[in-house]
């Protein structure tokens, strides 16, 4: 399957220039220097994003969030173990967020997803918001990834900050990157697998309706 190439350029904004931004200005900003240089480009990002389609990318707010969340985590203290939880905070703080979105009309799946399709497609976000009116299936499916992204994330973060509390610094620092990968990755193939499901019942569907008409 081809990657869009504005899921791609999302992908490069979002993450790789704030790494790069980050190791660039480290060696003469300092670590918090070099923190908040990371968010300049998803920010720089979500302003384009509000100039040209009037609406603000989600990813990139989540990614400054976590940034920023990563500077007040180093204004708390340099002791090892607040420098090791400052690492979850930020899944934490996402996988939370997916879950106070679930009550609401709209969970935040729903704003990730119409802002990849806006992207993919000339009036993407008008389509996917009218297959959000006529489909209910589609609604309580952006329900269901909203509460596994949540609680995996939730869980993940819960998980690490114990580790960082109890477990010896080297342990944690051996260990902890094989615990966030494998929970991601699980997450991510269990997302493929949950599309590639709801496609097919929905080809399964108007297959269906064909015969019947």
């Amino acid at each position: 399957m081809k990657l869009p190439p504005g899921f791609v350029a999302e992908l490069a904004v979002n993450f790789l220039l704030p790494w790069l931004a980050y190791r660039l200005a480290l060696p003469h900003l300092g670590e918090t220097g070099a923190l908040i240089a990371s968010a300049v480009p998803p920010i720089v990002w979500s302003l384009i994003e509000l100039a040209r389609f009037r609406r603000v990318d989600a990813l990139s707010v989540m990614v400054v969030a976590g940034i920023v969340l990563s500077v007040a985590a180093m204004a708390l203290g340099g002791s090892p173990r607040v420098l090791l939880l400052r690492e979850s905070l930020v899944s934490g703080a996402i996988g939370v967020v997916f879950l106070l979105s679930l009550p609401m009309r709209r969970p935040l799946i729903f704003y990730l997803a119409r802002a990849t399709v806006a992207r993919e497609m000339e009036g993407g976000a008008a389509h996917f918001e009218a297959l959000w009116r006529e489909r209910p299936a589609l609604a309580s499916s952006m329900r269901r990834m909203t509460l596994v992204w949540g609680a995996g994330l939730t869980c993940e973060t819960a998980l690490r900050a114990w580790m960082a509390l109890t477990w010896p610094i080297e342990r944690f620092l051996v260990v902890s990157p094989f615990i966030g990968y494998g929970i991601y990755g699980g997450l991510a193939l269990w997302t493929l697998w949950y599309r590639k499901t709801m496609r097919n019942r929905v080809d399964a569907r108007v297959q269906a309706d064909g015969i019947a008409g």
